[in-house]
């Protein structure tokens, strides 16, 4: 049960808490219960089945202590759940307002996910979860209810898309996963196959693809409704269902998250798929490559020469450094052919970008202040963490010359800093249009449970660029989620 700071008890629980008000806040005041952030006290209550209380704190309800006490009283819920503890109850502040509903609804659903992939069943769970406020009958916190449980929905769908072992997810089953989930009305979804790549010039996608028995495809999901805005934003997600890295293969140790850097393709996606559910009024497209890079004789190779989509070509130095390949391709294409007013492309490019700023945040490259503060803004409302890396001539400039080839316009493995010449490399295939790149290579995979975050697959990335679609995908910082 959720407290507030300094052990003030919620308005709700001191008019109809299950026990005397001031019996607890004794109890919590004898056990050193502050109401710290995600503390816990277990309270004994006699005379009651069942006989304790789980007492959560909230420090000063702002939304990441929020999102944190929720996720440790989900956990401690299902826990309880384990021995007959069926309903879990977490009163929200009214001052948190609608936005500290929204947070509570989705960490509550997301703490609570689980991916297994095994033939035995899953624990008892926890029957019901119980937001309570005040304010609950106001249309704004009914709204942001309703959009915390299709946000935490599609965000554990592109869990699941992510978490899929390798020996079940292939390009092909991805797209059949596609076809089912985004059903919603002004929704459309196009799969482009081996033909359709060839001929609309989409060589990175099939260098990368040719090893492997399951064929490469592109998938394109459109959510275009009826008086939507000007604008098109189009979002690319790098979508290796499997990565050996090819010939430069991986390490086992590396290879066992292989089957992770699907995330890219799987957050853009879910993104679509809420804002289709939502119904924001808003035109946006995803566009996903998928592939599996394997190693074989149809195979890439170091020395290649790879021609994109526009004519762009890259040598390959490295068959490990796939994912920029995809990007080059589909931000080429949707450039060209999509009418896309902004681009924001997604993958788990880069090692390096974990080295810089851990596991838990994304590197966010972008060609102007305008699109780098929106999406920072959007983030902010959501615990996803971006932090703007340097990309004027005057930070990284030198840099370009690392992209040289004597045989094609640049290569594909242009050195340290790793995440900075990616971004470098995709640039120019974004042209003119605003365009940004995030590297969630660290906080795509969680090596462990944490607020709403669950080990394994995070669905990172999601959340924010649905922010920012529902703030009309702005490109001017001044216009950002309120």
């Amino acid at each position: 049960m959720p407290v507030g700071a300094a052990g003030a008890l919620p308005t709700w629980f001191a008019a109809h808490g299950p026990v005397d008000a001031g019996f607890l806040a004794g109890a919590l005041a004898d056990t050193g219960n502050g109401g710290k952030p995600g503390g816990i006290t277990n309270v004994p209550v006699p005379g009651r089945r069942p006989r304790s209380l789980v007492a959560v704190g909230v420090g000063d309800a702002t939304l990441p202590h929020l999102r944190s006490a929720t996720g440790v009283a989900v956990r401690r819920g299902q826990t309880l759940a384990e021995h007959g503890a069926r309903r879990l109850v977490l009163p929200v502040d009214s001052r948190a307002g609608a936005d500290g509903v929204r947070a509570v609804v989705e960490a509550a659903l997301l703490a609570g996910y689980r991916f297994r992939h095994t033939s035995t069943p899953h624990p008892p769970r926890l029957a019901e979860v119980l937001v309570v406020t005040a304010c609950a009958g106001e249309p704004q916190v009914v709204a942001a209810a309703q959009a915390g449980r299709v946000t935490a929905g599609s965000v554990a769908w592109a869990r699941d898309l992510v978490n899929t072992p390798g020996s079940t997810k292939d390009p092909g089953w991805v797209a059949e996963r596609v076809h089912e989930r985004l059903t919603a009305e002004h929704v459309q979804v196009t799969v482009l196959g081996a033909g359709d790549l060839a001929a609309g010039g989409f060589g990175g996608v099939l260098a990368v693809g040719g090893a492997s028995a399951s064929p490469p495809c592109v998938v394109v999901a459109r959510y275009d409704p009826p008086g939507a805005g000007a604008g098109h934003p189009v979002l690319v997600g790098a979508g290796t269902t499997f990565d050996t890295g090819g010939i430069s293969i991986a390490t086992t140790a590396v290879m066992r998250h292989a089957h992770t850097d699907v995330a890219g393709a799987a957050a853009v996606l879910a993104a679509v798929d809420a804002a289709s559910r939502l119904r924001l009024p808003v035109r946006v497209t995803a566009v996903v490559p998928l592939v599996e890079n394997h190693v074989g004789a149809g195979g890439y190779r170091p020395g290649d020469v790879v021609r994109h989509v526009g004519g762009r070509t890259t040598e390959v130095r490295r068959t490990d450094a796939e994912g920029r390949l995809l990007l080059a391709d589909a931000l080429a294409w949707a450039r060209l052919e999509l009418g896309a007013s902004v681009l924001v492309d997604v993958g788990t490019l880069t090692r390096a970008v974990s080295t810089a700023l851990g596991s838990r945040t994304a590197g966010l490259y972008a060609g102007t202040d305008g699109l780098a503060g929106a999406l920072q803004a959007a983030a902010s409302h959501t615990g996803e963490r971006l932090w703007r890396m340097p990309l004027t001539e005057e930070h990284v400039g030198h840099l370009r010359a690392q992209l040289h080839s004597d045989v094609a316009d640049a290569n594909n493995a242009p050195g340290d800093p790793g995440a900075t010449t990616a971004a470098l490399f995709l640039q120019p295939f974004a042209g003119d249009l605003p365009w940004a790149h995030l590297d969630v290579a660290g906080p795509a995979r969680a090596a462990a449970d944490d607020a709403e975050v669950v080990k394994g697959g995070s669905g990172f990335a999601t959340r924010t660029l649905l922010r920012w679609l529902e703030a009309g995908a702005p490109t001017d910082a001044e216009v950002a989620v309120a």
